[in-house]
């Protein structure tokens, strides 16, 4: 249903393979699950390298999908997305927030609480920073 190609929002993204319905879960963010603590610790690293690869869960604990992650983690940021996030059972998923097309790149807002020191990229002209 998707794969990993060259993204032009930033390096590498996922594309639908087939046409994706609305509601439709396409994914699992995976990686290993980590206290804050010690993702805010990882982040700072991962944010030098200008990626963000640690996605908050709860307040005691996150997913580092750069250990253990899944081709989840290279869904791009966008302010206007074509997915959405849903949190059930500690389990991040990916969800289509309308049809997609086969060949569109996927998108979702990360919705970062962080320094906002990485430019958005998602169009032309996007001011916002995550």
């Amino acid at each position: 249903m998707i794969e990993r190609r060259k993204s032009k929002i930033q390096g590498w993204g996922v594309f639908a393979t087939e046409t994706i319905p609305k509601n439709k879960r396409i994914i699992d963010y995976a990686g290993e699950k980590i206290p804050n603590k010690e993702s805010l610790k990882r982040e700072a690293r991962y944010l030098e390298q200008g990626h963000i690869w640690c996605f908050k869960l709860t307040n005691r604990t996150a997913v580092d999908a750069h250990v253990g992650g899944n081709i989840a983690r290279f869904i791009n940021h966008s302010c206007k997305p074509n997915c959405y996030v849903q949190i059930t059972d500690g389990v991040i998923w990916i969800r289509a927030a309308k049809t997609i097309r086969k060949g569109t790149e996927l998108t979702y807002d990360y919705n970062t609480q962080g320094d906002a020191t990485i430019p958005c990229k998602c169009r032309p002209g996007c001011t916002n920073f995550l």
